[in-house]
C-alpha cells in the first residue's frame, strides 16, 4: 500500500500518511510555461496498491486535471490497484439537470476518474449521495458526523442545545446529528432565488436562549448561513455555532463570517485554508485525517467501510 498526495492538500495527505506510518510517493508535480501539468513518480509502484489524495478544490480544474494525468500514470506504471481520495469533490453540486440545456457535471467527472483508470472512489461528505451512483467503479461516501459529534458531546451540554438544518434538504443530515447527541432539531425555511442568494422566510423549532449548532456539508461564500446566523439570534438563541465539513469559503465569505453574529464556524481540513481563514478567530479547523486513514486501511485490508458509522 502507498499514498500519493497531488498539491491540492499536502497537509492532509501528509496526516494521512502520518496516521498510516507511510512515506508519500516521491513524485514530481510542476508545470510546463504554458500551464500544463507535468507528473513523474520517482519511485516504484508496480504491482502496489496505490492511494491517491486529492481534493478537487480551487482551482477545481487544475486539481481534477492533476489527478486524471496522476492516475494515468500510476496506471503506465503497472500500480495494481488506483484508489482516488477525493476529501472534497468539485462539481458534486451538479448533479442534476437544473434547466434546459444545463450539463450533470457531477457525472462528467466521474467518467474521467474510471476512464483515466482509477479503481475506486473515497470522498467525504458528497453533497448528494447519488452522486455515487455516477461512478463505474466502487466508490465510498465517508461521513464527517463522527468528528462533529465528538466535538459537540465535549463542549455542548444536549439540554441547552438545538442542532439546526439551515434548509430543508440537510434535514436528514442534521437529524442524524441531533439524534446521535440527544438535542432537540429545527428547520430553516430558506427560499433561493438563484445561485448564491438565499432568503430565510420561517423556522421551524424553538430555538430561544439555547445554543443553536447548524449543521451543512458546504460553505461557499457563506449567505445562507449568515442569513441563517441573523434570523435565529432575531428569535433569541443564545450563540450561533456552525459545522462544516467543506469550507470552501470563496470571496467574501471569510468577511460575512467575521462580521456576522456567527459565534464560531467548525470546519474541516478537507480543502487546505488558506491565510485569510487560518486567520480569523471565528473559524476552527477539525482534521478527517485519521478517518481518511482508516478508511484506507479497511480498504487494504478488504474490510468493512460502513461499520466505521454504525
Amino acid at each position: 500500500m502507498k499514498i500519493l498526495s497531488g498539491t491540492s492538500n499536502l497537509k492532509l495527505s501528509k496526516d494521512i500518511s502520518k496516521k498510516l506510518k507511510l512515506k508519500l510517493v516521491n513524485t514530481n508535480i510542476r508545470r510546463f510555461a504554458d500551464g500544463e501539468i507535468y507528473i513523474e513518480i520517482n519511485e516504484n509502484i508496480r504491482g502496489n496498491s496505490v492511494f491517491v489524495v486529492q481534493s478537487t478544490s480551487f482551482p477545481a480544474n487544475d486539481h481534477v486535471m492533476e489527478l486524471l494525468i496522476t492516475i494515468d500514470a500510476l496506471k503506465r506504471g503497472s500500480a495494481k490497484r488506483i484508489s482516488a481520495i477525493m476529501p472534497y469533490y468539485g462539481y458534486a453540486r451538479q448533479d442534476r439537470k437544473s434547466g434546459p440545456r444545463t450539463p450533470i457535471s457531477a457525472k462528467l467527472v466521474a467518467n474521467l476518474i474510471c476512464v483515466a483508470g482509477a479503481d475506486r472512489a473515497l470522498m467525504v461528505d458528497l453533497h448528494a449521495g447519488q452522486i455515487q451512483g455516477f461512478f463505474d467503479i466502487p466508490t465510498d461516501n465517508l461521513f464527517a458526523a463522527p468528528v462533529f459529534i465528538s466535538d459537540i458531546q465535549k463542549k455542548f451540554n444536549a439540554s441547552n442545545t438545538i442542532i439546526v438544518s439551515p434548509d430543508v434538504g440537510g434535514v436528514v443530515r442534521a437529524r442524524a446529528i441531533a439524534k446521535r447527541v440527544d438535542c432537540d432539531l429545527a428547520i430553516i425555511d430558506k427560499r433561493r432565488e438563484k445561485a448564491g442568494v438565499s432568503e430565510v422566510m420561517n423556522i421551524i423549532g424553538n430555538v430561544e436562549d439555547k445554543y443553536c449548532i447548524l449543521i451543512d456539508d458546504i460553505c461557499d461564500t457563506a449567505g445562507t448561513l449568515t442569513n441563517a446566523a441573523f434570523a435565529l439570534k432575531k428569535k433569541g438563541a443564545k450563540s450561533v455555532i456552525s459545522y462544516i465539513t467543506h469550507g470552501v469559503l470563496s470571496k467574501p465569505a471569510v468577511e460575512r463570517i467575521n462580521n456576522s453574529p456567527i459565534d464560531k464556524m467548525i470546519i474541516t481540513d478537507s480543502i487546505q485554508a488558506n491565510d485569510e481563514i487560518v486567520k480569523s478567530s471565528k473559524i476552527e479547523q477539525l482534521t478527517i485525517a485519521p478517518l481518511i486513514g482508516e478508511a484506507i486501511n479497511r480498504i487494504s485490508d478488504n474490510r468493512s467501510v460502513s461499520s466505521l458509522f454504525a
